[in-house]
């Protein structure tokens, strides 16, 4: 499970006493349609997330029972439906077995489909084995949620992008008490507006415009955003695939849990990046006081080179901060040692086939901070297509002084979909450090300086043969930044909120802070 940055990289976060929690509560494994099993689910969830809910697929009210052509998906639909059923009772079972209350918190999880009011995951507080709790709409979820569950239960909608129809988001029958979040970003692609680097592609169809976050904040909607994998060969939290992250108190599930009801939230493409933003006492997802002189503050730890952090304010472009042309790093270190951050990136190879890299990392007048596995799943978002690859379970770990890891890698099945494999190891490093590899018994001796000027990768074999990329080092400024905004004078009904982009691809979006009056 990924550790916790250190306070001298979150001061403003450790001032208001929270920590991001980073998870996955949307996903799917064979608990119902799907691929792998729940117990190889949670163990994989286990390697590089705080929290993880493993979702069944539960009901479809309208589900388009009467057209032929669609005959086969509702088959799998109506054979998943079943097969949670008859398990769900036992399968809190397992996963009380695999939550542990002092840094890997499960919570329970499934979904209702509907095309006319789009689809929405149901996440429960506690581990009581508690029933499923059905229902046709959101109004009528509500009712049964609150006699049933009393509060411990939360919904949001998932997959909002697709055309209102077609099982993408009603925005007149969402309801932020029931939902105090959306799911923007998943395997499905991005929703955050009309146009985004990350298209909906699969066969469900496009992004409609009035299916968007922008769309949401247009009308004047008060909610959070995340991001989750939608994942269906059992593997949450797979990297580049959606994530989240929870800004809570120290403390674990209840503070997790009233995270999430409070809007703390963060859409995350991949990497752990830390995001906060800050006016006055309200961080992302509260809402602030307006004020004729108001100022956000920004804070961000990236996973690698951060390209630009947008404001967007109203839906509007505000401000645009480009680290290179204005750094600010959290924490600038000194001028004898440099902190950054490795990322060693593994595959590649001929098509269809894999390779089962195992190695050690050292750093010679340099030492390990951290490490954070960047593990991937397949590329599977539907019981049709694919499945588990039934590859042993990624193992990266503490060995003394270095890191040592063992993981297998498919080949990139085409030139625009990664199957890569890879960890980010935050290093601090004298000018003179040298990185020491060993890769599938390869010796590979690099120094920092090199890394510094560029990338650097190589074959195991010759051209063909399964390869490694060692990515260029950023320097302070370029992984981190601290500042704040002028928003000026602002008025009730506003809102604003941050979209981080690194060089790489990979991408945050903080939840909105809001003004005006707490109550409406």
């Amino acid at each position: 499970m990924p550790a916790s940055l250190p306070e001298r990289l979150t001061p403003m976060a450790a001032e208001r006493g929270v920590r991001a929690y980073y998870g996955d509560i949307h996903n799917h494994c064979a608990l119902s349609y799907g691929h792998g099993s729940l117990d190889g689910a949670l163990r994989r969830a286990a390697l590089q997330l705080d929290f993880v809910s493993i979702t069944g697929h539960a009901h479809w009210p309208d589900m388009p029972v009467d057209e032929p052509s669609v005959a086969h998906i509702v088959d799998f639909h109506e054979k998943g439906f079943a097969k949670l059923r008859a398990g769900w009772h036992d399968h809190f079972g397992t996963l009380a077995a695999h939550d542990d209350e002092d840094g890997f918190w499960v919570f329970p999880g499934y979904e209702i489909h509907s095309c006319a009011d789009g689809d929405y995951t149901i996440v429960y507080a506690d581990l009581d084995p508690d029933p499923i709790v059905l229902a046709d709409t959101p109004a009528e979820l509500k009712a049964r949620l609150g006699e049933a569950k009393n509060g411990r239960a939360l919904t949001f909608p998932h997959h909002i992008g697709y055309r209102r129809g077609a099982r993408g988001i009603n925005w007149d029958t969402f309801d932020p008490d029931l939902s105090p979040f959306v799911e923007m970003f998943s395997m499905h692609g991005c929703a955050e507006a009309s146009e985004t680097p990350r298209g909906y592609l699969h066969s469900m169809g496009p992004v409609d415009g009035r299916s968007t976050m922008a769309e949401g904040l247009r009308r004047g909607m008060r909610f959070g955003v995340v991001g989750n994998t939608d994942h269906h060969s059992g593997f949450p939290g797979s990297y580049g695939h959606g994530r989240m992250a929870v800004y809570g108190q120290p403390g674990g599930r209840d503070a997790i849990w009233a995270g999430l009801k409070h809007r703390h939230t963060n859409a995350l493409t991949g990497d752990n990046t830390h995001l906060l933003i800050t006016t006055g006492d309200a961080i992302q997802g509260d809402v602030a006081a307006p004020s004729k002189n108001t100022v956000l503050a920004v804070e961000a730890v990236a996973g690698g080179f951060i390209d630009t952090i947008d404001i967007i304010r109203n839906g509007r472009l505000f401000d645009r901060i480009s680290p290179d042309l204005a750094p600010a790093p959290v924490d600038p270190g000194t001028p004898d040692t440099v902190e950054t951050v490795l990322y060693l990136e593994l595959g590649w190879g001929a098509r269809r086939t894999a390779h089962h890299w195992t190695g050690r990392i050292a750093i010679e007048n340099g030492s390990i901070e951290q490490a954070t596995p960047r593990f991937r799943g397949p590329e599977v978002v539907s019981p049709l297509e694919g499945g588990d690859n039934a590859h042993p379970l990624p193992q990266l770990w503490r060995d003394e002084d270095a890191v040592g890891f063992a993981v297998t890698a498919d080949a990139n099945p085409n030139n625009v979909t990664s199957a890569t494999q890879g960890f980010a190891l935050r290093i601090k490093a004298s000018p003179d450090a040298m990185i020491r590899a060993e890769l599938s018994g390869m010796r590979i001796d690099v120094p920092v300086t090199r890394l510094v000027e560029g990338a650097l990768s190589g074959n195991l074999g010759p051209i063909d043969t399964p390869a490694f990329r060692f990515h260029m080092l950023p320097q302070a400024h370029q992984w981190q930044w601290a500042g704040t905004i002028d928003l000026g004078e602002t008025g009730a009904g506003e809102s604003v909120y941050a979209r981080l982009t690194q060089r790489d691809g990979q991408m945050a979006w903080t939840s909105p802070i809001f003004f005006g009056d707490a109550m409406n």
